[in-house]
C-alpha cells in the first residue's frame, strides 16, 4: 500500500474532452479482461469502460483512493487495494492499462515486465504517460512524477516479447501550454479554469492539430504494446 501525494486527480476529473480523446485512441485496442493500474478516483476507469463488454479490474495503491473507487455506483468492475502483487498470479487478463501512472514508479522497467506477465498470449499492455522530460515542472515534482517520457525512452522500456503495435504523441496544444508552465509560470497545481480552458479549448484543437503534425509533438506519449503469440 502507498498513499497518493498528487492533487490533481479531483481537478483532472473534470477533463471530459480529454477523456473522450484517450477514448477513441483506446478503445479500439481494448479486449476484456483489463486490469487498469493505478484507477485513481476512476475518471479514466468511467470513460474507457463502457467501449469493452466483459471483466474489468481496477487496481489503486492508495488506500484511500481505493476506498473512494469502491463507494462509487456507476462503475462496473472490480477494485483491489494494493499494487501488482495483491492480484493472484492465476488471474490472467487481455489488457493491462497504465494510464498517467508509469511516471510515479520509480522502477518503471522492472514494472513493466512484472505487468508483462499478466497478458494472455496476443494481449496488450496500454502506457500512457506525461511526454517530454524537457517539460519537467514544479507540477511534476509536486503530483510524485519521477520523470517524463521520451519516445526513444519508453520504447526501450518494452519487455521481451512485447510487439509494437502503436506509438504516437497526442495533444500539441497541451504541450504549448505545460511548456508555459516549465518556463513561466512554474505552477505546482493549476486551476480549475486553467483545467476548463485547456479542456474546452486546446484538446478540440489538438484533436485537429496532432494528425497535421504526423503525431510527433504532444504533452502525453501514447504506446501499445502487443504479448507475441510465440510468447
Amino acid at each position: 500500500m502507498s498513499r497518493y501525494v498528487g492533487e490533481e486527480l479531483d481537478l483532472f476529473a473534470l477533463a471530459h474532452r480529454w477523456k473522450d480523446r484517450l477514448t477513441r485512441e483506446i478503445a479500439p485496442y481494448l479486449e476484456a479482461p483489463v486490469l487498469e493500474v493505478g484507477a485513481g478516483l476512476g475518471a479514466t476507469t468511467a470513460a474507457l469502460r463502457h467501449s469493452v463488454a466483459g471483466a474489468w479490474t481496477a487496481l489503486e495503491p492508495d488506500p484511500l483512493l481505493a476506498r473512494r473507487l469502491a463507494d462509487r455506483q456507476d462503475l462496473d468492475c472490480a477494485v483491489w487495494a494494493g499494487d501488482l502483487a495483491e492480484i493472484p498470479p492465476q488471474e490472467r487478463f487481455r489488457t493491462v492499462l497504465y494510464v498517467d501512472v508509469l511516471e510515479h514508479i520509480a522502477d518503471d522497467r522492472a514494472e513493466l515486465a512484472t505487468a508483462f506477465a499478466r497478458p494472455e498470449l496476443g494481449g496488450r499492455l496500454i502506457v500512457l504517460a506525461p511526454a517530454h522530460q524537457w517539460l519537467y515542472s514544479p507540477f511534476d515534482r509536486a503530483v510524485g512524477h519521477h520523470r517524463r517520457y521520451h519516445r526513444a525512452h519508453l520504447l526501450s522500456l518494452a519487455p521481451v516479447g512485447a510487439l509494437l503495435e502503436r506509438v504516437r504523441y497526442l495533444d500539441a496544444c497541451g504541450l504549448l501550454l505545460n511548456l508555459g508552465n516549465r518556463l513561466v509560470v512554474r505552477q505546482r497545481v493549476p486551476t480549475p479554469a486553467q483545467i476548463r480552458f485547456w479542456d474546452r479549448f486546446l484538446v478540440p484543437l489538438s484533436r485537429w492539430i496532432d494528425p497535421l503534425l504526423s503525431y510527433r509533438a504532444g504533452r502525453s506519449l501514447l504506446v501499445i504494446w502487443r504479448k507475441s503469440d510465440r510468447g
